[in-house]
């Protein structure tokens, strides 16, 4: 019975789960949680005394996040008095008061979800372990009384959504600021061609059933005409040949924006962020090391592996580079569903997409309309799953965004032929 919830909790079959497994995803997600936030504060803890190069503040930012995630629990569970409405609930909802008196000055529902955490706004770490221990508990006595449908679920299922993000977003940070995890990566399949998919009609976005973010909302016919894409996201071989090729040095390929903006990127960029060396691509066609620092250690990364850490102008130049293309997002939905069998393989990497991030037609916000809303026409849609995605969100028509400078997080980016 344990290893079927296991595998439950892992599948992303929660979106529709019910109260049982629900409190158990709850349970599974906060603590992991946690455990990050744990390896936080002793990262920082032991920074001076083992010469590590963690960034001062990572701890504070790292609170200040779990901590938006039990405020957001809180919010929207514990004191929402319209929760039982679902995604009818008004985004205003008759709130009660939190059970910490300090929370609302520190997270407000109008900030974007990426918005940078802001400095010395928190209590002490006890008193922030204690609030979200207590707002977990209460969250798991609502449940336990709530009917098994999909509107009453709806702000549990959300909550578990934005735990599991948020735990994303830890990851992230941890290699930002250089905090030693020690986390386990799938391995990387090895190079295979490109594959063909034919001209479709293809239902873009989620259909209605379960959690749907509001971004995915709803599904909708769109044609495709025929078109080739990578089977696997580009490799550090093949993007050394673009830097060996003076990639960082010719504004062709980049675009006006996409050369404004490297040359306005601090300390003159030449490669991906994190990398601290990229070697020459030999005269035999073999890829140079590639020096990458992950959570704070200095790695080679194989030649075979994807590239990560790019911009959407290094992905995009890359494309003009090779005289291919960024894929939109249906042909990057169509091609996980319609060619996973010939080859399409994804989940190491997020993946940049042509595609300006747009609603679907029809869209109407959900209750907490500063997840999706405020990048509308500012970012590019991102599609599947990184490593560090919990794997009960790995679906194809998952969809993310990033702003185009956006290097922080583990992305990467496939092509497709002209």
């Amino acid at each position: 019975m344990q290893t079927e919830n296991a595998d439950l909790l892992n599948d992303p079959s929660i979106r529709q789960a019910g109260r049982a497994l629900l409190s158990l995803a709850l349970m599974d997600a906060r603590n992991r949680n946690l455990q990050l936030l744990s390896a936080f504060e002793q990262a920082v803890d032991s920074a001076s005394e083992a010469g590590q190069p963690v960034e001062p503040s990572a701890g504070a930012q790292a609170q200040w996040l779990l901590g938006r995630a039990g405020w957001f629990a809180e919010s929207w569970l514990g004191r929402n008095t319209q929760r039982s409405l679902g995604v009818a609930c008004p985004a205003q909802p008759t709130r009660t008061a939190s059970i910490a008196p300090w929370t609302d000055a520190c997270w407000h529902m109008d900030a974007g979800w990426f918005d940078p955490a802001p400095a010395g706004a928190l209590p002490d770490s006890q008193s922030l372990r204690t609030f979200l221990l207590d707002t977990l508990e209460i969250s798991l006595e609502l449940l336990d009384k709530t009917p098994e449908t999909d509107d009453a679920l709806y702000f549990f299922r959300l909550a578990l959504f934005v735990e599991d993000l948020t735990g994303e977003r830890l990851i992230t940070l941890a290699q930002s600021c250089g905090v030693p995890l020690r986390l386990e990566r799938p391995a990387v399949a090895a190079p295979r061609d490109p594959v063909g998919v034919p001209a479709a009609r293809w239902n873009l976005g989620s259909a209605p059933g379960g959690f749907v973010p509001d971004n995915e909302k709803w599904a909708h016919e769109v044609r495709v005409p025929e078109f080739e894409i990578d089977a696997q996201p580009v490799t550090w071989a093949q993007f050394l040949e673009f830097v060996s090729d003076g990639g960082y040095d010719r504004p062709e390929w980049w675009g006006e924006q996409g050369w404004a903006w490297l040359r306005s990127a601090p300390g003159g960029r030449r490669g991906p962020r994190h990398v601290e060396q990229l070697g020459a691509v030999t005269r035999a066609g073999g890829a140079g090391a590639v020096q990458q620092t992950q959570f704070g250690q200095g790695l080679r990364a194989a030649g075979h592996h994807p590239v990560t850490h790019v911009t959407w102008w290094e992905a995009d130049a890359w494309c003009h580079w090779a005289g291919r293309r960024l894929p939109d997002e249906a042909e990057w939905e169509l091609a996980a569903h319609a060619a996973a069998r010939r080859g399409f393989v994804w989940g190491s990497v997020h993946e940049w997409t042509a595609t300006s991030f747009q609603p679907y037609p029809g869209f109407a916000s959900d209750p907490w309309a500063a997840y999706s809303q405020p990048y509308f026409g500012r970012a590019r849609a991102v599609r599947g799953a990184s490593w560090s995605t919990r794997r009960r969100w790995v679906y194809p028509k998952f969809r993310s965004f990033a702003l185009q400078d956006a290097d922080e997080h583990f992305v990467g980016f496939r092509s497709c032929a002209l």
